[in-house]
């Protein structure tokens, strides 16, 4: 039941999402979380729950990131999920978020194969659209030729005004080689060579290099 209740939860708060962080998005992440941990020998349950939820506390969506802990603690506790449990799921979701890569890493394997089940649906083909989708729905542009990339960023200064391509450097292709899990190691390959391979032809158009 607190499966479904979860369900339920992330649909209400994300509905009408056009972020690219909408109940869709949830729902890959926890599919690819329960296929890691089948894999990687995790907690079925803690991360199922924790994938489904670790959107809701995210501190782009809440006007105050420690008030959304708070209250979905009082969720876990209205659902009835033990202490144990509940502190392992929060865990898990206050480490999965990249932040500029100034988060801590994940203490647990079941923090781990969040993590990496998030960072899976951000790289890719999917991952290329939700860059767009999230850059479109925060007003930021396609590409600024010449804005280069950041690096050694503060969680404040990722949160700053950017462009769709930047994000590639400043955090997608970054991606691969942060992956905690051998299976999210493995998944990652083929979406970050998709990821170059989009780039590099975006480029190509966008400097008109009409070479066949």
């Amino acid at each position: 039941m607190v499966i479904e209740n979860a369900e339920k939860l992330v649909k209400q708060v994300f509905s009408g999402d056009a972020t690219g962080h909408d109940w869709y998005h949830t729902d890959r992440v926890r599919k690819n979380a329960l296929y890691i941990c089948e894999k990687e020998g995790g907690n079925p349950f803690i991360c199922e729950l924790a994938a489904l939820l670790h959107d809701v506390v995210d501190e782009k969506f809440n006007v105050s990131e420690d008030k959304a802990m708070e209250d979905l603690k009082t969720w876990l506790d209205g659902e009835g999920v033990a202490e144990e449990t509940r502190e392992e799921i929060i865990t898990c979701i206050e480490t999965v978020s990249f932040k500029g890569g100034n988060n801590e890493d994940p203490v647990s394997i079941n923090g781990r194969i969040v993590q990496d089940a998030d960072r899976l649906d951000a790289i890719g083909a999917i991952g290329v659209a939700r860059c767009f989708m999230y850059a479109g729905a925060k007003g930021d542009p396609m590409y600024m030729p010449d804005t280069a990339p950041r690096e050694n960023m503060t969680k404040e200064q990722y949160r700053e005004k950017g462009s769709a391509i930047n994000h590639f450097y400043e955090k997608l292709f970054k991606l691969q080689t942060l992956m905690k899990t051998d299976t999210g190691r493995q998944m990652a390959k083929e979406r970050h060579e998709f990821m170059e391979s989009f780039v590099q032809q975006f480029l190509k158009e966008w400097n008109s290099e009409n070479k066949y």
